[in-house]
């Protein structure tokens, strides 16, 4: 149970990458098709949920070690 609220910011940073990968996705999205990542809203989702969790991550604290 203890891991689990340790993981917490970055579970947070993984739904809110998600949710704004597909936001980019709508908004900003290649609709030609030559942007690899930008026509395609599985890979759009992917990387926000990658940088979503990256960057909850470094919100997570670390154990200390002695």
């Amino acid at each position: 149970m203890m891991n689990i609220k340790r993981r917490i910011p970055s579970i947070i940073g993984l739904i809110i990458g998600g949710i704004g990968g597909y936001i980019y996705y709508l908004t900003i999205g290649c609709s030609s098709g030559s942007c690899p990542i930008t026509s395609n809203p599985w890979l759009s989702v992917l990387w926000g949920l990658i940088l979503g969790y990256l960057i909850g991550d470094l919100f997570t604290k670390k154990k200390k070690e002695n």
